[in-house]
């Protein structure tokens, strides 16, 4: 099937590495071509490089806690590529512990960056988005349950979702989609970092995968196939919902 994503241009976030850079990897394998953006300047270098230099892909070391980030994306993606089509939007995770152990300090900084600075960017975006356009967001699973010593994620990403899908409803006559997408256990840095902080990352593992019914962690490349077809014309009727990519770990039908 042609997804229809070939000369596309979409901007990711949080993409040097991890969940971004995969679909990143499989939206440039389609045809389209990519502004990713991360923090490190040496890995956004490196990320750009694999995706095969300048004619596929560009990047910007910044994160979405500056105001102007979006609109900077927003710059890149016309300046190199001459058009925006979409956006995947994620952010690093935030502190691993207890909503109760979390601190006041902690709270305000992981919303404006989790929270604010994803709700930012969408806006913005959407803001400049043809019809036809796309956001796609990098969510969790704790959307829907809560996931142990996840607090904060458990508080803010929720509320992200909802959002989101306001917004499908008023994006949705101008024909700028809005999916939100809940990845379970994939084996990243982030779930290497949830791991470690248990105190026996094996046995932890172990057990995260008997809850799972494929009984195995995601591979990235798993969820970079679902976000890019999410962001591609073929999903032209998709919007407004939440898709988790999580090996059937929730539940809930």
């Amino acid at each position: 099937m042609d997804l229809g994503l070939a000369d596309r241009v979409y901007v990711l976030t949080g993409a040097s590495n991890g969940l971004g850079f995969a679909t990143a990897e499989q939206l440039v394998a389609e045809g389209a071509r990519v502004v990713i953006a991360a923090r490190d300047p040496g890995r956004v270098a490196a990320a750009v490089e694999r995706l095969g230099g300048a004619e596929h892909a560009t990047g910007l070391a910044t994160t979405l806690g500056h105001p102007d980030t979006p609109q900077r994306l927003i710059d890149a993606a016309n300046e190199h590529f001459g058009r925006l089509d979409g956006a995947l939007v994620s952010v690093g995770g935030p502190p691993v512990a207890p909503a109760t152990q979390v601190t006041d300090e902690q709270w305000r900084e992981s919303f404006e960056t989790v929270f604010l600075g994803t709700i930012r960017a969408i806006r913005t975006l959407a803001g400049v988005l043809p019809d036809g356009g796309a956001i796609g967001l990098v969510l969790s699973s704790s959307v829907r349950v809560p996931i142990p010593n996840l607090g904060v994620s458990n508080g803010l990403r929720p509320g992200m979702a909802a959002v989101a899908k306001e917004m499908s409803d008023e994006y949705g006559p101008r024909g700028v989609r809005f999916v939100s997408l809940l990845p379970g256990r994939i084996m990243t840095d982030r779930n290497r970092q949830i791991f470690a902080a248990s105190g026996d990352p094996e046995r932890t593992r172990l057990d995260v995968e008997a809850a799972i019914p494929m009984r195995r962690l995601g591979d990235p490349a798993e969820f970079g196939r679902v976000a890019a077809f999410v962001l591609s014309p073929a999903a032209s009727y998709l919007t407004g919902i939440t898709i988790p990519v999580d090996g059937g770990a929730l539940r809930g039908i």
